[in-house]
């Protein structure tokens, strides 16, 4: 084939997965497990993923798949976390106030930080908060560090917070009242 042939053609396409545009999402891999199946001709393996997914300003979404083959797992992960994604209340790039959520046997500790401190997380709430896009927070992971319910605490320890306008809303008051702050 010459050169001039080549170019009158059109690129070829990559499948479905190359016709997609990047959602500018960030897309982070928590755990990928292998699992077997005893059958009578061996072992079957067969993969779950689990999927953080966040838009690094305040939203932030945890999903899981299985499959037999790694890409499809994290693909399905991917696909659920993205319609699981819920909103964050980001203050000076930390969480508003503390908290402590327990899930199954996983307890997770919140704490704001100042700035300069970063994330001091373990795993999977590391993940987690940078796919949210809080920039410093001190966390503790107390009892199972199972990846599933550690990522599943994390989320709803960030589901409950609060901000400080939410709270002056309800309450019928300006954010500086509820603050002590008087002007």
């Amino acid at each position: 084939m010459t050169e001039r042939n080549k170019q009158d053609r059109p690129p070829r396409s990559r499948g479905p997965e190359a016709d997609q545009q990047d959602d500018g999402l960030i897309d982070k891999v928590v755990h990928i497990s292998r699992v077997a199946k005893v059958v009578k001709g061996g072992r079957r393996f067969s993969f779950a993923a689990i999927v953080v997914k966040g838009d690094g300003a305040g939203k932030v979404g945890v999903g899981s798949g299985k499959a037999n083959e790694v890409p499809e797992a994290m693909r399905k992960a991917s696909e659920r976390a993205k319609k699981a994604m819920i909103s964050v209340p980001i203050v000076n790039g930390t969480i508003p106030h503390e908290c402590m959520v327990k899930y199954g046997a996983a307890r997770v500790f919140l704490r704001p930080a100042g700035p300069g401190t970063g994330i001091i997380a373990g795993g999977p709430v590391r993940a987690v908060l940078e796919a949210a896009g809080v920039q410093n927070i001190l966390t503790k992971i107390v009892g199972t560090t199972n990846p599933h319910n550690v990522t599943k605490a994390t989320l709803k320890a960030l589901a409950e917070l609060i901000s400080i306008d939410d709270v002056a809303k309800r309450r019928g008051k300006e954010p500086a009242d509820i603050l002590g702050k008087r002007g």
